[in-house]
């Protein structure tokens, strides 16, 4: 995917993706509330593996070139990584809330900076490193431990972080290989299939309301991806990346208005110390590269 240089429209598309998937996020906290979160994401990944089949038969080559790959086995593993972590992350959703969730998620760039040394042979240096620790404090500002008020759930949104930045570290890897629509191919279908042999074991009967709901869930995870998918094919990545954090602003923003969230100081210092070594860090590799 060659990425051209219209930095301002490839802003507003990842505006507009952060929008899209926050909503995704609001609509999926609803849906895990009244029904098992394993057959909410095996629904939802069935209409994205959908979208995934399309956009691949259009492509020159179509479906078999989209699938062609060098590393199948790290593929799978990327697509069964990804799926288990919306598992995990909508789980966090519905015991913590969206503000706390999103607050403690935003450290997984600072994991991909602190694994992508060991595992990717890729140099990190000491200014990276140092904001690393800072963004680590700020995620203990969040969770409070050690203060009598530390809640275990609130490691849910950190183990969703570690298997997030896992399989970006992995998605890097393979890019060495494979294109960002073979990627993006494995991504789904895996995705789909391993979701389909763990959820069909939790399916429940929907009301007419809530699938109308999940129709919402299903169309805004395949418009998030079209607009992020257009947000890089017409702007640099470490040029537009940065403004992903909106998505903690504008998923925090549903679970204050809609499901009636608390935002708590501890919250918003942690998350801005976050948020700030994480955009360090972006810069700095902006800066190598």
């Amino acid at each position: 995917m060659s990425a051209g240089n219209n930095t301002k429209l490839g802003i507003a598309l990842m505006v507009a993706t952060s929008v899209v998937f926050a909503s995704q996020d609001g609509i999926s906290r609803h849906l895990a509330g009244e029904y098992n979160v394993y057959m909410v994401v095996m629904v939802r990944y069935w209409f994205f593996a959908a979208f995934v089949i399309t956009v691949a038969g259009r492509k020159a080559g179509g479906i078999v070139a989209a699938a062609r790959t060098s590393r199948p086995v790290i593929q799978m593993t990327r697509g069964a990584l990804l799926a288990a972590e919306i598992c995990v992350m909508v789980t966090g959703f519905t015991i913590l809330g969206l503000v706390e969730s999103h607050a403690v998620f935003a450290a997984y760039p600072l994991l991909i900076a602190a694994l992508s040394g060991p595992i990717l042979g890729e140099h990190v240096g000491w200014r990276r490193w140092a904001a690393i620790g800072v963004g680590f404090i700020g995620v203990l500002f969040i969770l409070k431990p050690g203060l009598g008020v530390f809640d275990p759930a609130a490691i849910i949104p950190l183990i969703a972080a570690i298997m997030f930045a896992t399989y970006g570290l992995l998605t890097r890897f393979v890019a060495r290989d494979d294109t960002a629509a073979t990627s993006f191919f494995w991504t789904g279908t895996v995705g789909a299939v391993g979701m389909t042999a763990v959820g069909v074991w939790f399916w429940q009967p929907m009301t007419g309301p809530d699938w109308l709901w999940m129709g919402a869930l299903c169309i805004t995870g395949s418009l998030g991806h079209w607009l992020l998918i257009r947000c890089y094919e017409v702007a640099e990545a470490s040029a537009v990346q940065p403004f992903a954090y909106l998505q903690m602003v504008f998923a925090a923003g549903v679970g204050i208005v809609v499901f009636g969230e608390l935002l708590e100081i501890n919250v918003v210092i942690g998350a801005l110390i976050v948020v700030g070594a994480g955009l360090f860090t972006l810069w700095r590799e902006r800066q190598q590269s």
